[in-house]
């Protein structure tokens, strides 16, 4: 299986020169670590940053350098500082090229839940739903099943609703899926994974179609 690191390499297989990215809270942020050397990725932050690098070492942390799920970052040359309505001012006007988010659920038609729990307090819904309703490409990187082992990836979400029809992508620990009108297409495989426990464990329509490649490291 593929552990958290390894799912956001293969998220950063996605970026190209000069886009524009937004990457949310959990194993999304990791995928600042993995951008190819040479290529130029300009990183926002809803809280009003263009320009973030990757994490700072130990000891090396600016506490008034926070991205939006409150973590130190580091910033790198010609990085912007601004606030929130200017950043949501560039998100809802679709300048985002590749939004990289973590769900709690995903439907086979691509509709995503990650902002709400019934029952249990939050602060609010953040920038998720205007990143699912404004940027080009949403990837989600996510466990594909829950701690009960159910699955994730499902016919119908069955929490509250972020977007609509919005995700394009989901890599989780088994393997990388593209949403098609078919439902869960699996296009590449895990090391040591085996298609039968990615059926097993896949509630949603799941498409499985010739020799599935395994990814490499």
């Amino acid at each position: 299986m593929l552990d958290k690191n390894q799912i956001a390499r293969v998220i950063s297989r996605e970026l190209r020169d000069g886009y524009y990215v937004n990457l949310g809270i959990g194993i999304p942020t990791l995928v600042a670590n993995y951008i190819p050397d040479g290529m130029e990725v300009v990183l926002q932050s809803e809280n009003g940053l263009l320009g973030m690098g990757p994490f700072p070492y130990e000891g090396e942390e600016d506490p008034d350098l926070i991205n939006a799920g409150k973590q130190t970052i580091t910033t790198v040359p010609g990085s912007v500082f601004f606030d929130s309505a200017m950043s949501f001012g560039m998100i809802r006007s679709g300048n985002v090229d590749l939004t990289v988010l973590g769900a709690m659920e995903v439907a086979d038609n691509g509709d995503i839940a990650n902002w709400k729990i019934p029952g249990k307090m939050v602060k609010g819904m953040g920038g998720a739903m205007d990143l699912v309703a404004s940027a080009k490409n949403i990837i989600v990187a996510m466990q594909h099943t829950n701690k009960a082992g159910e699955s994730k990836l499902l016919k119908k979400c069955t929490l509250p609703i972020t977007g609509l029809a919005c995700v394009r992508k989901v890599v989780t620990e088994l393997g990388v899926f593209l949403i098609t009108e078919r439902g869960f297409e699996l296009k590449e495989i895990a090391p040591g994974v085996t298609v039968e426990e990615i059926k097993q464990k896949t509630e949603g329509r799941l498409v499985v179609e010739g020799e599935i490649p395994v990814l490499e490291f």
